[in-house]
C-alpha cells in the first residue's frame, strides 16, 4: 500500500489490513482518538510509544507526549500535528514495504 492509497481507504468504513501502528494512525484520521489510543496502548515497543506520544500531543497532553516520546527514544517535534501525521504514516508504509 501506498501513501496516496491509504489516504483514500479514509474513505472507507473499516481501515484497510495494515500494521496495528498505521491502524492506529488511521482511527486518528477519523477523528476516533479513543480508539487510536486503545491500539497504541497494547502496542508495546518503542514504535507503539512514538505513535502513543504523537496521540497525546493530538490530545494536548504535552507533559504525556513527552513522557512516550522519550519511551520511543524520539524528540517531541515541533511540526504540525499534520505534517507529524504524514510522516508517521509514511515511515510505516515504508516499514511494511520491507
Amino acid at each position: 500500500m501506498n501513501y496516496d492509497e491509504f489516504i483514500l481507504s479514509l474513505k472507507e468504513v473499516q481501515p484497510p489490513d495494515v500494521s496495528n501502528y498505521l491502524e492506529a494512525l488511521w482511527y486518528d484520521k477519523k477523528d476516533n482518538w479513543g480508539k487510536a489510543h486503545a491500539i497504541a496502548q497494547d502496542i508495546h515497543d518503542p514504535y507503539g510509544s512514538w505513535i502513543h506520544g504523537y496521540l497525546h500531543r493530538v490530545e494536548g497532553d504535552e507533559w504525556n507526549a513527552r513522557y512516550w516520546y522519550s519511551k520511543a527514544n524520539q524528540k517531541m517535534p515541533e511540526d504540525p500535528l499534520e505534517e507529524e501525521w504524514e510522516s508517521l504514516v509514511r515511515h510505516f508504509l515504508n516499514k511494511e514495504d520491507r
